[in-house]
């Protein structure tokens, strides 16, 4: 059963099949208001709100683009207003101008993959809000860019510019951050 008749049985009157949408979004959810919010339990009352105004509003879903999309970008809305957040602010990229250092592209050598997932959280992390749910929705989540603009309310070339900077941060943190862990292995 694809989605879109998934969304007619819960409009028909059978609430429990939105169960589904619950199920199926609930971790990709909490991590997008995780991301805004900064906090577990504010990342938790966000998607429960979320879900309770995608529950009133289903009839306002179009097919045009995915359900998840839909969905994110009202988990995203809802996290912004409610932490009255500055989702796209420059206050840390002024900070990071001085924390670029030379380094080669070896930074996977030697490395394990426990070891790289968690230093990448670090690093998602310690950057600005914005930044780190652009990443996360396109390379942990895997959505295109057109599906990020749809999500955030951004346009592509907006999405694509922030991309660029954002992983630009990542790298200067990264840098910044892991240097010694990669002196070492370049050494080993």
């Amino acid at each position: 059963m694809n989605e879109n008749q998934r969304v007619q049985q819960v409009l028909s009157g059978n609430t429990s099949a939105f169960a589904y949408f619950v199920e199926t979004y609930q971790d990709m959810a909490i991590t997008i208001a995780h991301r805004i919010c900064g906090n577990m339990q504010d990342a938790e009352d966000v998607v429960q709100e979320s879900y309770v105004k995608a529950y009133r509003n289903l009839h306002s879903f179009r097919s045009e683009s995915k359900f998840s999309t839909w969905l994110y970008r009202i988990v995203y809305n809802t996290a912004v207003t409610q932490t009255k957040t500055q989702m796209w602010g420059d206050s840390r990229e002024a900070q990071m101008d001085g924390a670029l250092l030379p380094v080669e592209n070896s930074l996977q050598i030697g490395m394990e993959e426990t070891e790289r997932r968690e230093m990448v959280t670090d690093i998602i992390q310690r950057m600005p809000k914005g930044d780190a749910l652009l990443l996360t929705l396109y390379y942990m989540e895997e959505n295109p860019v057109k599906e990020i603009a749809k999500i955030t309310g951004l346009n592509d070339s907006n999405v694509k510019v922030k991309l660029f900077r954002a992983r630009k941060i990542f790298k200067e943190l990264w840098i910044k951050h892991y240097r010694e862990e990669l002196l070492f292995m370049e050494e080993s």
